[in-house]
């Protein structure tokens, strides 16, 4: 019989072609006190108050199954002596510099600034976006050289808001920062007036379609971190929500996906400025062509 004290250590290895972001959440639904996110996979601790460990995997599989990404996905577990592994958690969590000026920390670890730095607190939670993962890193990187102060920024798909945080950093003067899930926008919302730049980011519950962007455009930037399947259809309407000489920087997608996504992208009017590629994720920065299919940069 396990005591009240043992916990549940579930592992899943990195998925190929699901979105962390979804396998993350959906682990904290089924009762994960956090994720860890290494290289390899993510990983879990539940209680086990009642000691079923089968009643405990039953319901991380469903959770992943709700989520829409447990086909294929194995799920490791083993049982393990109590342990506060929320704290321990915590306390692997460190500053991470990202780009040339971006130092994003947890609100209980502050950092030394060093002149230029632009520091983002973020508080992880169910909403995905800590910049503890390359999707989020590369996007990031692609503001740097997007961002002008008095930008009109969109950021799409906001989850945490450390997208719309860092344009708001980076002297924008207006983000507008939506997502289809209530808790993102919540989140997005506590994170940003814990930052000061909640005079700055506007987060509401909204769809990125046409009549939305007509109506809340045009954008100097627009960011979107989101899967590839999704982004791809998006791209002509996105197109018509840039400005003149606005940039599209989209980020979530696999290093097999990034030819197929630069097709979509040429025939919607865009070409490749700026590619950047980590840990198997691709991003990218693209602007609009005036005339003609996009033009894109030699992709390896």
């Amino acid at each position: 019989m396990l005591t009240p004290a043992a916990w549940l250590c579930v592992r899943v290895p990195k998925p190929v072609g699901a979105d962390p972001a979804l396998v993350s959440e959906a682990l904290i639904a089924a009762g994960g006190a956090a994720v860890q996110e290494s290289a390899e996979a993510l990983v879990t601790h539940l209680p086990l108050a009642d000691g079923d460990v089968g009643g405990a995997v039953d319901s991380v599989r469903a959770c992943l199954l709700r989520a829409g990404c447990a086909a294929g996905l194995r799920i490791d577990w083993t049982v393990e002596e109590d342990r506060d592994w929320a704290a321990e958690w915590k306390a692997g969590l460190r500053p991470r510099r990202v780009g040339r000026r971006f130092l994003l920390h947890p609100p209980w670890n502050v950092p030394d600034r060093a002149p230029g730095d632009l520091t983002i607190a973020i508080e992880p939670g169910m909403a995905f976006g800590t910049g503890e993962h390359a999707t989020t890193r590369g996007a990031l990187r692609h503001l740097e050289s997007a961002v002008r102060p008095g930008s009109h920024v969109l950021d799409a798909g906001t989850g945490s808001g450390v997208l719309a945080i860092a344009a708001a950093r980076l002297g924008a003067r207006l983000v507008t920062a939506v997502d289809l899930d209530p808790t993102a926008v919540d989140v997005t919302r506590a994170n940003a007036s814990a930052n000061g730049v909640d005079g700055v980011v506007r987060a509401a519950v909204r769809d990125v379609d046409g009549g939305f962007l007509a109506e809340a455009g045009p954008f100097d930037v627009i960011v979107a971190n989101i899967l590839s399947g999704v982004l791809a259809p998006l791209l002509p309407a996105l197109r018509t929500g840039l400005s003149p000489a606005g940039a599209l920087i989209v980020a979530g997608i696999l290093e097999e996906e990034a030819a197929d996504f630069l097709t979509a992208a040429d025939a919607a009017g865009l070409a490749a400025a700026s590619e950047d590629l980590e840990d198997g994720w691709w991003s990218a920065r693209l602007e609009a062509v005036a005339d003609g299919p996009g033009r894109t940069v030699a992709h390896p």
